[in-house]
């Protein structure tokens, strides 16, 4: 069933969405929108009783169900806060509710999940991924006559979310433009319907994450496409495809689409810490990073009123580290290099005296030859590329060599922790980048699969908080055992990317030193 603009502005205005949320606060952001030269506003949402919006769409599809159908009790997939909004409404409405979640979600997630739920929610630990909990929650729901709950793609869950636009026409009708992000696209979907109709002249921006942009991706094909994969660090929007209804409605309301890099939407979370000390996750600032991107692309828009959706603070603490590490690359204030120096006394004294006075935030050091040596360093920048710029240049006319890492994945997540080994003798080594799944026997499988068949030349593992980690790994392949390699590769079943060619690894860990 197709509903109509007026239909999903009627079911809003009717949501019974206020029995269990709360009418979130409209911040203006002071700091930044002095330095943007905009007024930045921020819809609060991390203060829901479950720190998200979802639950205004979970509980208004628990509250239009007949009583047949809560008698007979609902089933959902999720490993985020679609899990905890859905747990919270059963409880407060007091229907049974089965929540399928993978056994990698961190169990922080499913303790919440369980405590939000009580007596009234069971949850299900099934499979490694968010497909197969989903699989298994649609066997469960059609075994036992129950209803599901979808997490974005369902009629009342796009009214329940469209509540919020309600709100900010009420707090801020002069708004000129609303930045939303978007995973399954359930939110923008509600938002764009109900705004569009009574403020046609706002303008509405779609932010995705650039490793999960799969609205995007669909505005291309014409239609909704999945993603071959999507990224983990914004696990809030890692959605494959985006929603049948909510790219319908997308495709008529929303303006235009900006995606923004892991980077950026750090810088951003620091952005909403320094106004609000509130700690977003990372898809709850993805609408700030939009607003950054997007003034820096349209440098002459000053003095409107910008608004953004804060859409959820459910952070894994240990995602902090990976966000301090991160936020002043995304604001350009830091940038990180590689280069050569002469491998002689002095010679760091005199590439620190090049720098002219800028704080140098990490230095990597590893001797290379007799004649020199490799450095990959992090300096601080107050102006930005044309501050770097002007550094480079003068380290290529006092006769260094340099390349830019600021921009390369595998070098910040993984080569900056490991400058200073390479092989003792030339190897057939081959380097690929893994999406490492938490569960147990994860590790066995990889070895098995890999590990007895080839030597591992090169291991390093990288985790911040999410449900998948990220893994180095390199080896030893003969040039007539590549196919076979390959197809090992294919049953292992994990995500993967050959680094090879890395510039970053070239320069730092490979017996080959072909980058300049």
């Amino acid at each position: 069933m197709t509903l109509s603009a007026h239909d999903y502005l009627k079911n809003i205005l009717l949501s019974p969405v206020y029995d269990v949320a709360v009418k979130s606060d409209l911040v203006k952001l002071e700091k930044l929108s002095r330095s943007l030269g905009n007024d930045i506003w921020l819809k609060r949402e991390d203060q829901q009783p479950v720190k998200s919006f979802k639950l205004r769409g979970a509980y208004n599809k628990l509250s239009k169900l007949s009583p047949a159908q809560m008698e007979a009790g609902v089933v959902t997939a999720s490993a985020g806060n679609h899990a905890q909004g859905v747990a919270y409404s059963a409880n407060m409405k007091q229907i049974r509710a089965t929540i399928v979640m993978p056994e990698t979600t961190p169990d922080i997630k499913v303790e919440a999940v369980r405590s939000f739920g009580g007596d009234w929610v069971d949850v299900v630990l099934h499979g490694t991924n968010f497909d197969q909990a989903s699989d298994e929650a649609k066997r469960r729901a059609a075994e036992k006559s129950q209803t599901m709950i979808p997490p974005f793609d369902d009629h009342d869950v796009i009214a329940g979310q469209g509540t919020i636009a309600r709100e900010l026409l009420e707090q801020n009708p002069n708004l000129d433009i609303l930045f939303v992000a978007v995973g399954g696209g359930g939110l923008a979907a509600g938002l764009s319907v109900y705004l569009k109709q009574l403020k046609p002249d706002l303008k509405i921006v779609a932010v995705e994450a650039e490793d999960s942009a799969c609205l995007q991706a669909a505005i291309e094909a014409g239609e909704p496409v999945p993603l071959a994969n999507v990224g983990i660090f914004a696990d809030g929007v890692a959605v494959r495809t985006i929603g049948e209804e909510p790219f319908r409605l997308c495709q008529m309301y929303v303006d235009e689409v900006i995606t923004v890099s892991s980077d950026e939407t750090c810088a951003a979370i620091k952005d909403i810490f320094d106004d609000t000390r509130v700690i977003a996750e990372p898809a709850g600032a993805l609408s700030i990073a939009g607003i950054r991107k997007y003034l820096k692309q349209h440098d002459d828009l000053h003095n409107l009123q910008l608004g953004g959706i804060l859409c959820g603070a459910n952070i894994n603490f240990h995602t902090l580290r990976y966000v301090s590490e991160r936020c002043e690359l995304g604001e350009q204030k830091e940038a990180v290099i590689a280069v050569k120096i002469p491998e002689k006394t002095g010679a760091f004294r005199h590439f620190c005296e090049l720098l002219g006075g800028r704080t140098i935030t990490e230095f990597n050091y590893r001797f290379s030859s007799e004649k020199e040596a490799h450095i990959f360093v992090g300096i601080k920048l107050r102006n930005g590329l044309q501050e770097l710029a002007e550094l480079t240049g003068t380290l290529e006319s006092n006769g260094y060599q340099w390349f830019d890492l600021s921009d390369n994945e595998m070098a910040k997540l993984h080569v900056r922790y490991m400058v200073g080994g390479r092989p003792p003798a030339l190897l057939n080594e081959h380097l690929f980048s893994f999406e490492f799944p938490e569960y147990p026997g994860a590790l066995m499988k990889f070895l098995n699969t890999l590990g007895e068949h080839w030597n591992i030349t090169l291991f390093h593992y990288r985790n911040h908080g999410a449900a998948e980690g990220l893994v180095l790994a390199g080896f030893d392949i003969p040039n007539d055992s590549r196919a076979e390699f390959d197809e090992h590769l294919q049953k292992l079943g994990y995500l993967f990317e050959e680094q090879t060619d890395n510039p970053a690894y070239k320069f730092f860990l490979s017996d080959l030193n072909g980058v300049f």
